[in-house]
């Protein structure tokens, strides 16, 4: 049984960090749909349209028949450990810094056999659960879990580096001000964050959530996402000691662009929306990916809230929907200059939430609590894509079917002439 994890003593700045490294990641295009999966926390393997024969590894033609039909299917997680061993030293620096480390090979239920990592709380031979998670050069890893869980099994360190689980870290939220404010900061606090930092612009104008903060027990801190000396001033303060950063800084007004008579609010939504998470990552950005290996007290996550009209525009609010597609564009950008430090970028995706701002359209409605539920779940999963709320999971799912569809749902209205 895994021991729960304990608070970090601080950092010994006499003592030597330890170099961000990542473990091997080099995937063919066919394995590619195995991390694909992962990173919405999904198990999936190929399975034959032909003969339903399961595939493992990934590969281009199937094993039985030969077809080249093999989309990737979710798979039944139950198995069985068949043999183990536990690596003592390793040529990859990675691995050689966190050994002993325990992988194996696991008969599947549905079939294949597999090489896995295994938890720690797994025993021989005995009967295992399969997750997929992410590993810290960003590809899909399969991992053995005990099929009924254990106590503290994601203090393991093994999921510690599988995941970006807030326990005993210190968490940035850079909007005070924002409605899922409040909701947010419990949640981490429930989760076991150590410290919540709460960026708060123009702190002499008051605000409703002021109070609700402050029984919770987070550091204000100034911040302003549109003011770039604000930003690197708060990073040079408190950007050593960041661990998970939480942009929920968001600017939203209805309207597309011939609804509005100037380009006002637009310039606002892309300096916040855009412009805010840039100033983030060159001013954050740099020294959270140089901690990423600090054992207990490393970076381990990025995470932006954004919502569902990045993938695809509503008109209703047309120009707030351009800055998230902006904003979606940038965080893809960021996971790829981020990761070769092993800092994960989590995107959250939700629908229309309970705000005065999105009060003039129909239910159903994200509201801040279920919001942040979704955020500690993702974060507690190590994944890269979260979707909130039952619009956001339907805008997905049509726009995976076919986007050119889904673009003439949103954007046609009305009933002609």
């Amino acid at each position: 049984m895994t021991d729960p994890l304990l608070a970090p003593p601080k950092k010994n700045p006499q003592q030597r960090s330890t170099s961000p490294t990542r473990p091997p990641e080099m995937r063919s295009r066919a394995a590619l749909g195995l991390t694909a999966a992962a990173a919405e926390g999904r198990l999936a393997l190929q399975c034959c349209s032909e003969c339903a024969t399961w595939q493992y590894p990934p590969r281009d033609a199937c094993v039985a028949c030969l077809s080249n039909d093999l989309p990737w299917v979710d798979f039944p997680p139950q198995g069985q450990l068949l043999a183990e061993t536990t690596v003592q030293t390793s040529p990859r620096l990675y691995y050689r810094e966190r050994v002993p480390w325990r992988i194996g090979t696991v008969k599947t239920d549905a079939g294949p056999m597999i090489i896995v990592h295994i938890h720690p709380d797994v025993t021989p031979q005995s009967a295992i659960h399969l997750t997929a998670h992410l590993d810290r050069a960003g590809q899909g890893v399969l991992v053995a879990m005990p099929p009924q869980e254990t106590p503290n099994a994601m203090d393991a360190p093994l999921m510690r580096e599988l995941t970006a689980d807030p326990k005993h870290r210190r968490v940035l939220l850079t909007d005070a001000r924002a409605e899922n404010a409040p909701a947010m900061a419990k949640a981490l606090k429930d989760a076991g964050a150590a410290i919540i930092f709460i960026g708060e612009s123009e702190s002499w104008r008051p605000y409703t959530a002021r109070a609700a903060l402050q029984e919770i027990g987070v550091e204000f801190m100034p911040l302003d996402v549109t003011d770039t000396l604000s930003v690197q001033t708060l990073a040079g303060e408190i950007g050593g000691k960041t661990d998970i950063l939480i942009n929920n800084a968001q600017f939203v007004r209805p309207g597309g662009a011939l609804a509005r008579g100037d380009v006002g609010f637009a310039q606002n939504e892309m300096d916040v929306n855009y412009f805010g998470m840039m100033r983030l990552a060159q001013a954050f950005g740099p020294g959270m990916c140089k901690r990423t290996a600090d054992e207990a007290n490393s970076a381990v996550a990025w995470v932006n809230l954004l919502h569902i009209g990045a993938l695809a525009n509503t008109p209703e609010y047309g120009a707030f929907a351009a800055s998230q597609s902006a904003a979606h564009s940038l965080s893809q950008s960021l996971r790829s200059e981020f990761r070769t430090a092993g800092l994960r970028v989590m995107n959250v995706f939700s629908g229309p939430t309970e705000s005065d701002w999105f009060a003039s359209l129909p239910p159903p409605k994200v509201l801040p609590q279920s919001l942040a539920r979704d955020v500690i779940k993702g974060l507690q999963a190590g994944v890269e894509d979260v979707w909130s709320g039952d619009i956001a999971k339907d805008v997905r799912d049509r726009f995976r079917r076919d986007p050119k569809v889904l673009e003439r749902e949103l954007t046609f209205g009305g009933d002609g002439p």
